[in-house]
């Protein structure tokens, strides 16, 4: 996954982390300078769903445009592995 943060905030006009964390506080979410920081700078390596949905009603978007799928992150063998999940469910399904 790709965390966009910075560009999801930088369209509504947030530049700066301390920005967005005083936005966040309005909204009822107290963030830490250093875990604003992280939030900022990096992909977080975990994050409640609730702080995800403060987060995007701060910010006036969507859990899509803060976590972007990339698949290229994803092996192969896993990616093979999901296809052929996927197409032995839809040959139950339509009885093939």
């Amino acid at each position: 996954m790709k965390w966009n943060l910075r560009l999801v905030a930088a369209h509504r006009g947030i530049w700066k982390a301390g920005e967005l964390q005083h936005r966040l506080a309005e909204y009822g979410l107290t963030v830490s300078a250093g875990k604003m920081s992280g939030l900022w700078s990096g992909t977080p390596v975990s994050l409640k769903l609730s702080d995800l949905d403060i987060i995007c009603a701060a910010l006036d978007c969507e859990i899509g445009e803060l976590l972007v799928p990339e698949t290229a992150a994803v092996p192969v063998n896993e990616l093979t592995r999901r296809g052929a999940a996927t197409a032995h469910r839809d040959d139950q399904r339509t009885g093939t």
